[in-house]
């Protein structure tokens, strides 16, 4: 563990023009996403759709704006506690707040038919199922760390602002694969039970635990910064972390629905043919 700060202050961004593009783009998705509320509500009057949902993603969109845009993204820069604060919001909060908003139902609700049948095959599709899984999500979000802070790449990401963009890019598109995987409403169709859910939960519980006490004791980690940011990194790291599983498992507690399987099976037996529900989610 190197005890001096990165040497890119010089290229600290700070004017308006640095910070109005993703201003602009998140502005844009919540645009975007209310448009399409109001499409759904349009089309089904009587299902309508949850505000809850529509407040998950504006509050997501806007957990993100906080970790993109001043103070925190000064911060970030120029301190690794703001880096762990930003990485947290952007790898962990944002992305289950914006999976709790179920985009890809709504969406859903305001194609027309032909165009949501393609993309419902797109969501069955082998691929689909593969990074949807919940032990690739798993390697894709916590194991992208080890990488990240074990060897060279976090001080690389930090001199280059492309990568150090790529880098935020890939926590968001990460942390909410990990969060549908886990708990998202959204159709999963390789999703497994809560059981093996609840595991790989567990897992990455155990392996943020692992990874923020390993650049608390500086055991091989490479991060330009002096001893007290780091050490307060990994702090943000270990209860920030903890705060948002916890989160992320009472979002799969909530969001639980008992699969009718052994009563469709039972019903079967008997010569009964179990209804569909054709209702769908709220």
């Amino acid at each position: 563990m190197d005890h001096h700060l990165p040497e890119h202050g010089h290229d600290a961004p700070g004017g308006a023009l640095d910070w109005l593009p993703p201003a602009l783009v998140l502005l844009a998705a919540a645009g975007a996403y209310l448009l399409l509320v109001r499409r759904a509500r349009h089309r089904n009057p009587a299902l309508g759709w949850s505000r809850w949902r529509t407040g998950f993603f504006l509050g997501g969109t806007g957990l993100l704006g906080v970790a993109l845009l001043p103070p925190v993204a000064l911060f970030a820069h120029e301190d690794f506690r703001g880096h762990m604060i930003q990485h947290l919001l952007i790898g962990m909060y944002a992305p289950l707040a914006l999976v709790l908003a179920a985009p890809v139902t709504l969406l859903l609700r305001t194609l027309p038919a032909s165009r949501g049948r393609r993309l419902t095959a797109v969501l069955h599709s082998r691929p689909a199922r593969v990074i949807a899984h919940p032990a690739v999500a798993l390697v894709l979000s916590a194991g992208s760390l080890v990488v990240l802070y074990f060897t060279p790449l976090y001080n690389a990401t930090a001199a280059v602002p492309a990568a150090h963009w790529l880098l935020h890019a890939h926590f968001l598109l990460s942390g909410s694969l990990f969060a549908h995987a886990i708990a998202g409403p959204d159709p999963a169709p390789a999703r497994p039970g809560v059981k093996a859910r609840l595991v790989y939960l567990g897992v990455a519980i155990a392996a943020h635990a692992v990874i923020s006490q390993l650049i608390y004791a500086g055991v091989r980690v490479h991060i330009h910064a002096p001893v007290d940011q780091v050490q307060g990194g990994a702090e943000v790291m270990y209860y920030g972390g903890d705060l948002a599983e916890l989160l992320l498992a009472a979002a799969l507690v909530a969001t639980w629905r008992p699969e009718p399987r052994r009563a469709a099976s039972r019903g079967a037996g008997r010569g009964v043919v179990p209804a569909r529900n054709v209702s769908g989610g709220p």
